[in-house]
């Protein structure tokens, strides 16, 4: 089958996590966000691993603004990352763009050989 040569394939955007004034920034209040389609790569066997990533904080001044989170998490498809790795990752790099009181990144990752594995890191700003 041909390949259509009109077709390109779309240039995502860079994956910088963007945000946005909190809209109640006098008030504390907890904001839950599921990404159940995460993928990257086992960096020892080469293969896809798939899981969860579950994702709470409560704002500071800035909150996560959604569609540049699912730009910066589809970046991981393609890296070789543990799942300590990578849930401690999402972390830094979310707690740097936003400043929140206080976020949790769950890493619930599917079966492989018969094993699952969730991985949780909790950032409390000081």
């Amino acid at each position: 089958m041909p390949v259509n040569p009109g077709y390109r394939i779309p240039v995502m955007p860079s994956p910088v996590i963007e945000t946005f004034p909190n809209p109640r920034d006098g008030r504390e209040y907890e904001v839950a966000i599921t990404c159940p389609e995460f993928t990257s790569v086992c960096p020892i066997t080469g293969l896809p691993d798939f899981g969860e990533i579950r994702i709470t904080y409560v704002p500071g001044e800035r909150c996560v603004e959604l569609k540049s989170l699912k730009f910066y998490l589809i970046e991981f498809r393609n890296r070789g990352i543990f799942y300590e790795a990578v849930t401690n990752e999402i972390l830094d790099a979310l707690v740097a763009a936003c400043q929140p009181r206080r976020m949790t990144v769950v890493g619930a990752f599917a079966a492989r050989g018969g094993i699952t594995a969730t991985v949780s890191a909790t950032y409390v700003a000081t």
